[in-house]
């Protein structure tokens, strides 16, 4: 007797959008068993790492502060993700971003002027799309793999960064660290809420989804990339460019990826340090999935994603647990996520042996 996965003749609507929150819920379930083995008081774990964090204004405000990377990029992400675009590389697009981002603020020190921050932003969604467009070139161009050399690339900008930080623009007052000037107030993302960190990219992030769903469910744009997604001869039939859509996909994902390392070094960092994101690049393709590649969806996602950050630091100071536990919950939820997705689209089915049938 052996086990088989049998498609489904349909999936259900309903478990599509109510598998996050199962896969959550069986999240928090590992994390009891988890902290159980490493012999911490579970009920006490779980309350500093996702309830303790918002508890209070200031953890609000961080909040807004972490999520705005994971839905700026996630968001982006989701739409390539609906065309099988795979962009696994936004963590390189993001530091080329911040790298042209803060190149102009830099290029502009000291200059008191409401035209820099602009320019920032310019220059960020620049670097992004021009790091994206070496993946949609070779994709379009040599059927090269995107996700392959998106992430290689992704290495490739963390090392840029490195050089430039600890040499041409290393901060000449800064007693020889790896950093840049601390950038200049007209470089920096007005505070949107005293007495905190959250700063302006929160109101831009918020339209930018809404803008990103009204693209997907009110243009033609939205649609060729869900016809070239889903069937992608019935595309090429109906006459959809397939390249022009993965060039679209991939360009949207480095813009956004690109705005969101500006928004960090101009926003919380202030300046370009050797590591600009904690893995915000990566964590943002759990919150396209956790979202199920919808605006809205991402959305939430986001929030429950930042959460984890701000749960995982908490945790690190009030229980002396170690920052890895952040990593472990992203990396459950993501394959609970997966194995929900599997069981609505397959069943399982238990076959009997020919041997075992006539025995």
């Amino acid at each position: 007797m052996f086990v088989s996965l049998v498609k489904r003749p349909e999936r259900s609507q309903w478990m599509v959008y109510l598998s996050p929150v199962i896969a959550l819920a069986m999240t928090l379930v590992s994390g009891i068993i988890l902290f159980q083995l490493m012999g911490v008081e579970s009920g006490k774990a779980l309350y500093a790492f996702f309830v303790e964090p918002i508890t209070h204004k200031y953890g609000w405000a961080e909040l807004g502060v972490k999520a705005t990377p994971l839905i700026l990029i996630g968001v982006a992400l989701s739409v390539g993700f609906r065309a099988n675009v795979w962009n696994i590389g936004a963590e390189g697009q993001l530091t080329l971003g911040a790298i042209c981002g803060g190149g102009v603020a830099l290029f502009f020190y000291g200059v008191d002027s409401v035209f820099v921050l602009p320019l920032m932003m310019v220059g960020g969604i620049l670097g992004g799309m021009m790091w994206a467009a070496i993946p949609a070139f070779l994709r379009t161009r040599f059927n090269a793999n995107e996700i392959l050399t998106s992430l290689m690339l992704t290495y490739v900008a963390t090392l840029l960064l490195s050089v430039l930080v600890h040499g041409p623009w290393r901060d000449p007052d800064g007693f020889n660290f790896p950093e840049s000037r601390i950038f200049s107030d007209s470089a920096t993302l007005p505070v949107i809420w005293a007495g905190t960190r959250l700063h302006l990219g929160w109101i831009i992030t918020i339209a930018v989804v809404a803008a990103v769903w009204v693209l997907m469910s009110k243009t033609i744009v939205g649609f060729q990339v869900k016809v070239v997604g889903q069937a992608p001869l019935a595309g090429r039939h109906a006459g959809f460019s397939v390249n022009r859509v993965i060039w679209f996909s991939l360009l949207l994902g480095g813009a956004m990826a690109g705005l969101a390392g500006l928004f960090e070094v101009s926003g919380p960092i202030g300046q370009l340090l050797p590591v600009i994101s904690p893995g915000y690049g990566f964590t943002a393709i759990i919150v396209a999935f956790v979202g199920r590649l919808h605006p809205v969806g991402v959305f939430f996602a986001g929030l429950l994603l930042a959460l984890s950050y701000l749960g995982g630091e908490s945790a690190q100071i009030t229980m002396n647990l170690p920052l890895a536990v952040t990593g472990v919950f992203q990396g459950m939820l993501l394959f609970f996520l997966l194995a929900c997705d599997v069981l609505i689209a397959y069943q399982f089915r238990l076959n009997m042996t020919r041997g075992a049938k006539y025995g």
